[in-house]
């Protein structure tokens, strides 16, 4: 009998050990230390792969940020048996997220017109960053929040949260412009916000931020060619134009640019290169701008603080490839220019494509067919692939030869090979993994969402309204079922990237 109660007393002892184990040291599931990757720190759900999903819902409901684990692919929290991670302190139907992970923080676009920051260690929102009347066609907020640029389509305005002098520092007060730009819907500008373009509807033209220097001798006055300048009575900025008028020859008009949709900066900040959409984007012979491709400009004469030869006009050197597959997304690695875009095909529909320009040739060496729509999305990812993701893609050219006509494309830098994910034969055997709420088993919608889960061999998307991740090996869909969220999934982003730019 004392035998069988020393056992007994042993394996309770033992028993008691493994539960003070578990609970005084706390159920890990992931390697943490104090400070995470670059001093970051372990953030209140203890995850280490976040991907932040802005999500909308009905009006009556609102919407909110939702927290998934990327390493694990599911909604719910290990750490908490039944539990969810969700953004703290929003709750607004959230649109589209500007991801900085190396601030740990990101800037968040709602449907009420307000930009709000979400701090990823506190992972809960901090405040609101600007606010605007009417939906906003196009927004940028800098990395040190020294800049907040907004364009609202509706009613032609430009608005700039900027210093209020133009030897103002970080720390100045910041007063908020507002500039009459009609048909604005694009604002562009590089990580330093030392360049600012705005980009207009159905027009060739092209315009940037002037910052006037008050303390250079002779005191500088706005340029005769401004559109338009704030303050009105003692001016600090002015929007004034990138390219002169159009010019013609022999009669036929000659466009600087033809039908700008985007610009991308060079990887070594030297160069922005402008993205001529062309007859995609409504050009016609007849006008000259439909032709699509890049304008490689250099970056000097369009900084905020260049200021023209004696308020004279000045055109940038640019040198103009064409692309007649399409030109309205790009990226590099630094050798080479991807750019994706749609090309008009014979039976007036258009078809989507992908070019290759060799930065050191700046000829097009080769180019694929890929998913129709409006080209918006692209970024590289683990095993040397470029990921795709365009819009409306279920009206092109694919659809009418019925094709796969998906909206996300997987090129393989290696092989050399593009396709469309998920694969699919509509009408046929093979159908979409996942159907989306509607079931429909050939086609997800819209891609309005991509980030890399950097070295996990995965990329997520909002891909038609819910959240799809894929296998960066070989395209696969990984199964879903866990990462499904209530609302329409708007976007996603990797909070844990280990740069700004990979992401």
């Amino acid at each position: 009998m004392k035998s069988v109660s020393v056992a007994r007393s042993a394996a309770a002892l033992l028993c008691a050990t493994v539960v003070v184990l578990l609970t005084g040291c706390g159920y890990r599931p992931y390697k943490t230390t104090e400070n995470q990757f670059a001093g970051r720190p372990v953030p209140p759900s203890k995850l280490t792969q976040r991907v932040m999903v802005a999500i909308s819902q009905a009006s009556l409901l609102g919407g909110g940020l939702e927290v998934l684990d990327a390493k694990r692919d599911i909604r719910s929290n290990v750490y908490v048996a039944n539990s969810t991670t969700m953004i703290s302190a929003y709750s607004s139907n959230a649109k589209s997220i500007i991801n900085y992970p190396e601030q740990m923080r990101g800037y968040v676009y709602s449907s009420d017109g307000a930009i709000n920051t979400i701090n990823y260690s506190t992972e809960a929102g901090s405040g609101t960053t600007a606010s605007t009347t009417g939906a906003l066609s196009s927004y940028f907020v800098s990395q040190d929040v020294y800049s907040v640029l907004t364009a609202v389509e509706s009613s032609g305005l430009f608005v700039m949260n900027a210093p209020s002098t133009a030897s103002a520092t970080t720390s100045s007060v910041m007063t908020t412009y507002s500039f009459p730009v009609p048909s604005v819907y694009k604002v562009v500008a590089n990580p330093s916000h030392s360049v600012i373009l705005l980009m207009l509807r159905n027009s060739n033209n092209v315009y940037r931020v002037l910052q006037l220097n008050a303390n250079q001798a002779g005191n500088q006055t706005p340029p005769a060619n401004s559109l338009t300048c704030m303050p009105v009575n003692n001016p600090v900025y002015c929007i004034v134009p990138v390219n002169p008028p159009d010019g013609t020859s022999n009669g036929t008009p000659q466009p600087t640019f033809h039908r700008p949709y985007d610009a991308y900066f060079s990887p070594d900040g030297s160069q922005v290169y402008f993205l001529n959409c062309g007859r995609e984007c409504g050009g016609t012979s007849a006008t000259g701008d439909d032709v699509s491709g890049v304008s490689f400009v250099d970056l000097n004469t369009l900084r905020i603080d260049y200021y023209p030869p004696n308020g004279a006009a000045v055109s940038p050197s640019t040198t103009f490839v064409s692309v007649p597959g399409g030109a309205t997304a790009a990226i590099s690695d630094g050798n080479t220019l991807y750019v994706s875009g749609q090309s008009l095909q014979t039976d007036g529909l258009f078809g989507g494509n992908l070019s290759l320009i060799p930065l050191s040739t700046k000829t097009i060496s080769a180019t694929y067919s890929i998913s129709d729509g409006t080209h918006t999305k692209m970024l590289f990812a683990d095993n040397n692939t470029l990921w795709i993701g365009s819009s409306n893609c279920a009206s092109g050219e694919r659809q009418a030869h019925n094709q796969n006509y998906n909206c996300l494309t997987r090129y393989d830098i290696t092989n050399r090979t593009a396709g469309i994910v998920p694969n699919v034969t509509p009408g046929g055997s093979t159908t979409v993994p996942y159907p989306n709420e509607n079931l429909d088993k050939y086609y997800y919608g819209s891609l309005t969402g991509l980030c890399w889960v950097e070295s996990l061999n995965k990329v997520y998307t909002a891909y038609g309204g819910q959240v799809h991740a894929f296998n960066t090996v070989d395209g696969s869909e990984i199964d879903n079922t866990n990462i499904t969220v209530q609302g329409t999934a708007n976007d996603v982003a990797y909070m844990d990237a280990s740069t700004n730019e990979v992401n």
